[in-house]
């Protein structure tokens, strides 16, 4: 079986490299020229690394299995987990990320602790309810506000009020286990000692893993070469490109919503439809230098405060960075924001930095994350009775989890998905006939 796969970012080229050591042949497209999709690490002319998309990831399972068997483990940098704040009311807040910190916290008043206890008592999340009412109903308003609806909203530039549960990751944080209750389930965590994964990146940056698992399948990845056309052809399809016409059979969609649009409106037409509904929220990613001496792995501000910023990860602290820090502007916020000039973009990062943090910084660039985080906001409504043709798959942050330990886990789940399906096939057509 021949397996095309169309995109070559973290998924794409995941899902390349698990398929080719399980002895399946792949060909995979990519329109730019370079693989990695939107994990972008570049060096200025001062030697600092700056990371134009996610700054950081977590070492989950998924993740150390394909460092490990890149052999990468050298190059990993593990960060101390420092603790994260939330600008509110004029200062920076110290979230709760643990059970002694949230006693302490001045995030929340004593009311607000005792009212977020009853949290084991609350019902479920309903599909009618947004992300903000189910925070407040669970934990209480003061938890939702401050904390909960900051953090949330920092993963995707959404606002909380503005995104349904039954679209977002909130499922993830019920249901998690026997208690169906986070704060049970962290503590019975907590009692057998089991720690979340370590935060991490690698030393000349995140671009080093798909950089690594490009250079695994190099001779079957076509990079600057989009795809033009999906075909059907007999017993599979044809991918069409702008330079060569290969049959495949089965193919895997790993590219953005506009362009998966684009190639399925020729052979699915409404699911190339429901996928052109949905909405992202674009983001202006601003490297700034600062001295400060800053400990932390950064804070995020509520939708509610009077800042641009939604934003900021401390890389000088959190992995070591020679005093870089990156701030995110923009999203559902205030997207008028990423048509504003880069000069103007890079002033107000240094001024709301300085606002927050007390400490001068200066710009060192400015870039924009296109097409921006999945919204899933109500354009997510789309997706309900998604439907593809038998052959082709996606493998995208728009249909299952976003961030790398998800990208990486979803492409290792649908490798696996595809092998025993060429194994099945396979020993259907090796078996002797019957009689």
């Amino acid at each position: 079986m021949r397996v095309g796969i169309v995109g070559a970012g973290l998924s794409g080229l995941t899902l390349g490299y698990r398929l080719r050591n399980a002895g399946v042949e792949t060909v995979t497209f990519e329109a730019t020229g370079e693989p990695g999709g939107v994990i972008r690490s570049r060096h200025d002319a001062d030697g600092h690394i700056l990371e134009r998309g996610p700054q950081r990831t977590r070492l989950t399972p998924a993740v150390t299995d394909v460092v490990s068997s890149l052999g990468l483990e050298g190059e990993l940098i593990e960060a101390a987990d420092p603790p994260l704040y939330v600008y509110r009311d004029g200062e920076l807040r110290r979230a709760p990320l643990s059970i002694r910190s949230a006693l302490t916290t001045s995030l929340f008043s004593w009311r607000g602790k005792l009212r977020a206890l009853g949290e084991p008592l609350a019902e479920p999340p309903r599909d009618d309810e947004t992300v903000a009412e189910f925070f407040s109903r669970s934990f209480g308003p003061e938890v939702a506000e401050n904390f909960l609806g900051p953090l949330y909203a920092g993963l995707y530039g959404s606002k909380p009020d503005e995104m349904p549960v039954q679209h977002s990751a909130a499922k993830a944080m019920t249901k998690s286990g026997p208690t169906d209750s986070v704060l049970l389930n962290v503590l019975r965590a907590k009692l057998r000692g089991k720690e979340p994964p370590a935060i991490g990146s690698f030393r000349d940056g995140l671009q080093t893993l798909p950089n690594a698992l490009y250079e695994e399948q190099a001779e079957s990845v076509h990079l600057d070469e989009p795809v033009r056309a999906i075909r059907e052809a007999e017993d599979g399809y044809r991918l069409e490109s702008t330079d060569r016409d290969v049959r495949v059979d089965r193919v895997v969609l790993a590219t953005p919503a506009e362009a998966t649009a684009s190639l399925l409106a020729s052979v699915a037409p409404d699911a190339a439809r429901r996928i052109g509904q949905l909405t992202f929220n674009r983001l202006a990613v601003v490297h700034l230098h600062s001295e400060g001496n800053l400990h932390g792995s950064g804070f995020q501000v509520p939708h509610d405060e009077p800042l641009a910023t939604l934003g900021t990860t401390w890389n000088a602290s959190l992995l070591d960075r020679d005093g870089v820090y990156t701030s995110y502007l923009g999203g559902s916020k205030n997207p008028d924001l990423l048509n504003w000039a880069d000069d103007r973009i890079a002033e107000t990062a240094c001024r709301e930095f300085e606002a927050v943090t007390g400490c001068a910084a200066t710009p060192l660039g400015v870039s924009r994350l296109e097409p921006g985080m999945p919204a899933y906001d109500h354009s997510w409504d789309a997706l309900d009775g998604l439907e593809l043709p038998d052959g082709i798959d996606l493998c995208t942050n728009y249909v299952a989890r976003a961030g790398i330990p998800g990208r990486v886990r979803a492409a290792t789940t649908l490798a696996d998905e595809l092998q025993q399906a060429t194994d099945d096939a396979e020993s259907v057509v090796a078996e002797p006939p019957s009689g």
